[in-house]
């Protein structure tokens, strides 16, 4: 693959993270409409029943509902070949149930890597760590 597709890829990334960023419940989806393939492959759990493009857009509603002020902050940006790895550093307000949670006002910062593999510039494959057990004990549901 060449330099200028990684760097198309990386591009391609970074609107995805724009739109996820905004905060707007309307251009999430719409993005991911545009960037990911409907049937990608998620090969991280997550609390979703749905598959493909539909669990992420899922995954995002939840968490808006959850952290209206959800950030992710990119720390680290490499593509190489087909894929993008990013290392995020995610930061929110609870103020909507999560995970059987209900709200409690507190704000939480997590990390979180996750590798994109794309096909013909859309996202296709998707790998992810989140530090799921940190962000629940800043929540308090689970003692430090």
């Amino acid at each position: 693959m060449s330099t200028g597709q990684a760097t198309s890829n990386k591009a391609t990334f970074r609107h995805f993270h724009d739109a996820v960023n905004s905060g707007d419940a309307e251009l999430i989806p719409k993005t991911i409409d545009e960037v990911v393939e409907r049937d990608v492959s998620i090969r991280t759990p997550l609390p979703v029943e749905a598959t493909g493009a539909q669990a992420l857009k899922q995954v995002w509603a939840t968490l808006l509902r959850a952290y209206p002020d959800l950030h992710v902050t990119v720390e680290d940006l490499i593509a190489e070949g087909d894929k993008v790895v990013c290392r995020n550093t995610v930061t929110g307000t609870h103020r909507g149930e999560f995970r059987g949670l209900p709200p409690t006002g507190k704000s939480v910062r997590y990390s979180e890597i996750f590798i994109f593999r794309f096909v013909d510039g859309r996202i296709a494959e998707i790998w992810g760590v989140v530090d799921v057990l940190s962000q629940l004990r800043q929540l308090g549901a689970i003692p430090a």
